[in-house]
C-alpha cells in the first residue's frame, strides 16, 4: 500500500533539511512509500508562502498526503490535517532522508516542538 508523506522543507531533495516554520517552507518535499521503500520524492514549491488557514492542508490533501512530519506546526493547521486524516508527526529535525527512514522504521515519534524564534508577518 502506498503511503505519501509531506514533509516541509528548504530544498528540492531527501539531503534537505525540515523547514522549521511549517506554513513558509520554500518547498514540500512528497515522498512515497511503498513496501518500506522510497519509491518516489517529488518537490511542491510552496504557492501559498502567503496564505490563509486551512491552505496549506487543502493544498497538501489535493496532492494525497496521508502523513505529515514536521518540526512545529500550529493548532489552526493540524485541526484541519485532522479533518482531512491526515497524520502529524511534530519534533523532526535534521536531514529528511534521516527521517523519512526513521519513520519507515517505526522510530520517529512525535514531539513537542516550540520555534526559536516568532515568524513575523509582513
Amino acid at each position: 500500500m502506498l503511503c505519501r508523506i509531506a514533509v516541509p522543507s528548504d530544498g528540492e531533495g531527501l539531503d534537505s533539511s525540515v523547514f522549521e516554520h511549517f506554513g513558509r517552507a520554500p518547498y514540500y518535499l512528497l515522498i512515497d512509500i511503498e513496501n518500506n521503500k522510497i519509491v518516489d520524492v517529488k518537490a511542491l514549491r510552496n504557492p501559498l508562502v502567503e496564505h490563509g488557514p486551512g491552505d496549506i492542508p487543502k493544498l497538501l490533501h489535493e496532492n494525497k498526503v496521508s502523513v505529515v512530519i514536521c518540526r512545529g506546526i500550529g493548532r489552526r493547521a493540524r485541526e484541519y490535517f485532522r479533518m482531512y486524516g491526515i497524520e502529524v508527526i511534530t519534533g523532526a529535525n535534521g536531514r529528511i532522508r534521516d527521517i523519512v527512514e526513521a519513520y519507515i522504521k517505526g522510530e520517529l515519534k512525535s514531539i513537542d516542538y516550540t520555534p526559536k524564534t516568532k515568524w513575523k508577518q509582513r
